[in-house]
């Protein structure tokens, strides 16, 4: 809100790129602490990543809102397929050097947000923030920012009071707090009967490819069909997944890669209709606020959510754990059925509203 999406995303990634480099000196040193600083830094490129989708929809229209975003999810099929595979590659490279070799990776992420940090501040160049800003107040420069701050209990306030709003962060929340408690515990089930590392991780691969490769898919039904449709789709498509994992043994691969993939699928649907709901719903006054306050809650469900799958995995079973995962998505469901959304599609969203962007 300050300074626009370029300060934001590099800071971001310059934070994490500091991370890397401190967990390559923790690594180099045997100091876990200095690891624990460097993972804990890290993180922020995650944050920035996440809120990196929003950027792309500052400047998007109504019929093209969904669609922008989902290309910034797609974009993430990237890492998230070649990021694994580049383990030995970067040990390798860090052996090069010296360093341990399970470091090689800090220095993968140490170069790559070093690289994304100095694209973001070079290239993205006039800022969409604050230009979308401008748009709407022309009394406004391009680099001059409302300096009003917002409390987080004034954008909680507003977003309890935008029906919509909060529908869009618990549809976010709820579809990544069942997609990580499943996901994460689906390995552990699966060695609890001895499976192989190699099947496991085509499991996992399965699940990826269902969050990520469909997104622009997704984001063109958000669009055209409208983001509580797709909702109600992701929360149909998450309830199967939840159905499926839960009945398969540890031991049928292909069921569980089955479960797993509908499980990525309806977490893209959750994500990526519910970012554009959010973006349809707020005010600009506290648009910026409440994308940070989505991705705050989307992460501390799923942080909760992988705690309290160890427990339910340690007290009773991987099939318990998909049936008590599916309860909010069907609280989520029925809510859907109850809320009231302007407009099913995107030609309803923007009627009576006034055209700043082509």
């Amino acid at each position: 809100r300050r300074g626009g999406r370029r300060l934001a995303l590099t800071t971001g990634y310059l934070v994490g790129a500091t991370g890397a480099a401190i967990a390559l000196v923790g690594g180099e040193t045997r100091s876990l602490v200095l690891m624990l600083i460097g993972a804990f830094l890290v993180g922020a490129a995650s944050a920035a990543g996440y809120q990196a989708r929003f950027a792309a929809v500052d400047l998007a229209s109504d019929q093209t809102r969904a669609r922008r975003l989902s290309f910034v999810v797609w974009g993430s099929t990237v890492g998230a397929v070649t990021g694994p595979n580049l383990m030995n590659p970067s040990g390798d490279l860090a052996e090069r050097f010296g360093l341990p070799r399970l470091v090689g990776p800090y220095i993968l992420a140490l170069i790559t947000l070093a690289f994304a940090a100095a694209v973001i501040n070079f290239f993205l160049r006039p800022d969409p923030y604050l230009l979308s800003i401008k748009g709407r107040n022309e009394n406004r420069s391009v680099e001059e920012n409302d300096p009003t701050h917002y409390s987080t209990r004034q954008t909680l306030r507003e977003i309890r009071q935008q029906g919509a709003a909060l529908f869009a962060i618990a549809s976010i929340s709820i579809g990544h707090f069942v997609m990580v408690s499943v996901m994460v515990m689906t390995p552990v089930h699966m060695a609890h009967v001895d499976v192989t590392l190699t099947i496991i991780g085509f499991v996992i691969s399965v699940h990826v490819a269902g969050m990520y490769a469909f997104s622009p898919l997704v984001g063109f039904l958000s669009d055209k069909l409208g983001r509580k449709r797709v909702i109600q789709i992701g929360v149909l498509i998450l309830l199967t997944a939840c159905l499926i994992a839960g009945k398969s043994p540890g031991t049928n691969a292909m069921t569980l890669g089955t479960g797993l993939f509908l499980l990525g699928l309806g977490w893209s649907c959750t994500l990526i209709a519910g970012s554009a709901l959010l973006a349809d719903s707020i005010t600009d006054e506290y648009r910026s606020a409440s994308q940070g306050t989505s991705d705050l809650a989307m992460n501390l469900v799923g942080a909760g959510g992988g705690a309290l799958a160890g427990v339910v995995i340690a007290g009773l079973s991987y099939g318990w754990l998909c049936v008590i995962a599916a309860i909010p998505v069907m609280a989520l469901g029925i809510w859907s059925i109850k809320v009231r959304v302007n407009g099913g599609s995107s030609s309803e969203l923007s009627a009576g509203r006034e055209k700043l962007w082509p």
